[in-house]
């Protein structure tokens, strides 16, 4: 740490392994707040030695978890939830130092919907079958065992709780590795774990680089499944490396949501169209992967798309509605996607500067229209506050556009509730809002194509981390 850090950094020199709070050995990482470019915390990685201590606890925790009621995991889980929700804006308030989302934000999205999601698995745990009949079968549904979590920075605790809560629904054990760009929640979670009984191994806490601890959980023979979720070419990276020993494997990765405006869709749904678009792509400095990054609508009505999607577009600030990229590099990035011909040769940008931060690793949010679907801005995921919009002929050529990505994530459609319901149901993607639905944090969650592979959150994220057996009779 330098002598130019403030007074405040937080410190975080200890690793949770095997139910203790352990000194690490890795060496230090210090973590930075995007909004002002000043470091926050100072972290201890964990070395090879302590990733091995960590999958050694979790495994010889397995099997008293494995066998422990449903109906006391379910507790377990439950005073966690109530910890978590007793010190919510003591958390919103790490992450708004972390990741740097606007305390509004990061209370709504980076608190409260992981703690729904809490509420919507335990409750899935309650009536999950785990044992059923199939003529003279008996078909359990077993833990897979280990489970290696491997999480982004972009969502800090919603990501660690989508994976770690299920696993240990299941009755798994997790080793988890957070994003070093934001590491600080999982600390929070693990205490929540801690204070609500956890048994020790059940979950352990070992921050580190990709290079270290990723690879060694995604290779290592005791770690019977890894869950990952980041960009595809990092998921396509690990799900070779666990080839290797024919691991289980979840991938959550990137996407290029569509928001699909249908020649149906009446003035007061394009109107609402837009503006939920507009916020949907610009959440969290538009660093979601489910963000809807391209607007389709018919072609007659783009100049008033246009308007309106330059208004709406006009209320997120940079340091009131709208917060930082995550880092400079992330933020070269974003801008790359910003420069004339990123949309093809005929697009438009029809928002305007605006003001930034003298620090901090701000962009302006963008939307920019007439976009060739064929164009990098069109086909890339950009992950950032900038916002495509392109022209369809028809219904049919809208859907086409839609699925024309290598990415299958979410997606959004607006029109008559006949006509939206069936072009939902043609958009290959794993999810799909019609008409504004909200989130369903019981929902199974996990994408087509190079979006993943397999599926997170309630009932889904359960079976996801279990093993099925079949027993004659």
């Amino acid at each position: 740490m330098t002598d130019t850090a403030p007074q405040d950094v937080l410190r975080e020199p200890y690793l949770y392994i095997g139910g203790q709070w352990s000194a690490g050995r890795g060496a230090d990482l210090e973590v930075e707040n995007p909004a002002t470019e000043e470091t926050t915390a100072v972290v201890t990685q964990a070395s090879v030695e302590d990733v091995e201590a960590a999958i050694a606890a979790a495994r010889e925790a397995f099997d008293g978890w494995a066998a422990t009621p449903v109906s006391e995991r379910a507790a377990v889980l439950r005073r966690a939830r109530d910890i978590l929700a007793e010190r919510a804006d003591e958390l919103a308030t790490i992450i708004n130092r972390e990741q740097g989302s606007p305390p509004k934000v990061a209370r709504a999205l980076h608190v409260d919907t992981p703690i729904a999601v809490i509420d919507a698995t335990v409750e899935a745990l309650e009536r999950f079958p785990f044992r059923s009949e199939l003529g003279n079968s008996i078909v359990l549904r077993e833990p897979v065992g280990v489970v290696g979590a491997i999480t982004p920075w972009n969502l800090p605790l919603h990501q660690v709780v989508v994976k770690v809560v299920p696993a240990l629904a299941a009755g798994a054990t997790v080793v988890l590795k957070p994003a070093g760009l934001t590491p600080l929640a999982a600390f929070a979670l693990a205490r929540a774990f801690d204070d609500a009984g956890l048994p020790p191994g059940v979950f352990n806490l070992v921050p580190g680089s990709g290079r270290v601890v990723g690879d060694l959980l995604t290779r290592h023979p005791d770690v019977d499944q890894v869950s990952f979720t980041g960009s595809t070419p990092v998921g396509r990276t690990i799900a070779a490396a666990a080839a290797e020993t024919v691991k289980r494997v979840t991938l959550e990765l990137g996407g290029k949501s569509a928001s699909v405006v249908l020649a149906d869709a009446t003035d007061e749904q394009l109107a609402t169209a837009v503006k939920v678009t507009v916020a949907n792509c610009f959440l969290n400095g538009g660093q979601t992967c489910t963000a809807l990054s391209r607007l389709i609508v018919p072609r007659e009505r783009l100049a008033e798309v246009e308007e309106l999607a330059a208004t709406a577009a006009a209320k997120y600030t940079p340091g009131g509605r709208l917060g930082p990229l995550i880092s400079a590099g992330q933020r070269k990035e974003v801008e790359s996607f910003m420069v004339p011909g990123a949309g093809g040769d005929q697009a438009v940008t029809v928002t305007g500067d605006v003001d930034l931060p003298d620090r901090g690793h701000w962009v302006v949010p963008t939307v920019i229209s007439r976009v060739d679907p064929e164009s990098r801005l069109a086909q890339e995921e950009v992950f950032g506050p900038v916002l495509s919009i392109l022209a369809a002929d028809s219904d049919d050529h809208a859907v086409a556009i839609a699925n024309n990505s290598i990415y299958g994530l979410g997606g959004a459609v607006w029109g008559g509730d006949d006509t939206a319901l069936a072009a939902a149901g043609r958009l290959r993607t794993g999810q799909v809002d019609v008409n504004g639905g909200g989130f369903n944090p019981g929902a199974p969650f996990g994408g087509y194509k190079q979006s993943g592979v397999g599926r997170e959150i309630g009932e889904h994220g359960i079976a996801d981390v279990c093993e099925t057996k079949a027993v004659q009779r």
